[in-house]
């Protein structure tokens, strides 16, 4: 039987990760990397699963979260090696928490408890998750309230994520049409900031405005990492578009007027693009 022919298992992907680190007789780029090193590696192929997912490349996926899950036992096989944690450690891990932030599933936090009929509604069971992630939250001792808010996400994540933490403690608009108010506010004071020239000052009233705008789609139910993935590939293809219409025109780009670039612009979105 070739090795093609075989169904391989987590436990033979966790044999080959040991392999290519093997001190002696592993791969010298697997054995010179580290935690850090790979995090722009996991943060690639987190990327590209969602990439692959919005534009519905089924027949990639597989592959895909193939490469991601090969990251997270990369990540316990240098626990190991550093006696911190193995893999073993790392799915009790999560199946007890899943366990515990699953009440209205597993009733009395066991794995094999018999399936029932849930009862609780969408916003009761979403209510009990977050009490519970606040319950685990106060028995790891943080001492703030953003204080394990990751650093390492996408900045309009963390923004979001670091908005819905201080709104757990009251810390929050109450209305939607607040938040629109506090944007144009931020406008204004960007406004002044590109008048007065100082750069910095324009740096710093731009974040104020786009964190503003994550509050507003955080209160609106937008996710706003989703909603400007959305609209990037919204431009990709009205560009194409656009692009493609110069090209059919004979003509280079520098020959065309900026009105007649955005008649063509205007055309994609009669055409749904």
């Amino acid at each position: 039987m070739s090795d093609s022919d075989i169904n391989y298992t987590l436990d033979d992907l966790c044999y080959l990760m040991a392999r290519l680190r093997d001190p002696e007789y592993g791969c010298p780029w697997d054995l010179k990397q580290d935690f850090a090193s790979i995090i722009p590696h996991t943060l690639e192929e987190a990327y590209e699963v969602a990439d692959t997912i919005e534009r519905e490349d089924w027949d990639h996926l597989a592959d895909e979260l193939g490469d991601l899950l090969f990251q997270v036992i990369f990540y316990s096989q240098l626990g190991q090696e550093d006696s911190r944690f193995t893999m073993n450690t790392v799915i009790n891990g999560i199946v007890t928490k899943l366990l515990r932030r699953h009440p209205h599933v597993f009733p009395d936090g066991e794995l094999r408890t018999p399936p029932r009929k849930i009862t609780l509604s969408e916003a009761q069971i979403s209510a009990n998750w977050e009490a519970i992630k606040q319950q685990e939250r106060a028995g790891a001792a943080k001492d703030k309230v953003l204080d394990d808010v990751p650093r390492g996400l996408p900045a309009l994540s963390r923004a979001e994520k670091l908005q819905k933490r201080a709104s757990e403690v009251g810390f929050d608009w109450n209305d939607p049409l607040l938040v629109l108010d506090k944007i144009e506010e931020e406008i204004v004071e960007l406004r002044e900031a590109i008048a007065s020239g100082d750069q910095a000052s324009v740096k710093d009233e731009m974040g104020d405005v786009l964190f503003a705008q994550v509050n507003l789609a955080r209160h609106l139910g937008v996710k706003p990492e989703a909603a400007l993935r959305g609209t990037n590939q919204k431009f990709e293809r009205r560009f194409a578009f656009v692009e493609a219409c110069v090209t059919q025109s004979g003509r280079s780009w520098a020959e065309h007027s900026l009105d007649q670039l955005d008649g063509f612009w205007d055309e994609a979105k009669k055409n749904g693009l």
